[in-house]
């Protein structure tokens, strides 16, 4: 069984067992490479994930809006050759 790679964020989307993801619980979907600390930052500067959700105290982020800006943020690396 193959994964598709083209797409790993809509991946990670799939597995996720709901619809929003909580700024606490950014870390865990994303697998350790972005921290709670890093999105508050990116947000108190107005550079954050668009779209935030606010519960309370808490904040959350359509993962649709999370997924697009992982993609937007993001670039595959080239391999080396040798």
């Amino acid at each position: 069984m193959t994964e598709d790679r083209s797409n790993p964020f809509q991946a990670m989307a799939e597995k996720w067992p709901a619809a929003i993801v909580s700024r606490a619980e950014v870390s865990r979907f994303t697998g350790g490479l972005i921290s709670e600390k890093y999105i508050s930052n990116l947000d108190s500067q107005g550079k954050g994930i668009p779209g935030r959700i606010r519960i309370g105290r808490k904040i959350a982020y359509p993962i649709a809006e999370l997924i697009a800006w992982l993609e937007a943020r993001s670039s595959v690396v080239p391999d080396k050759k040798r």
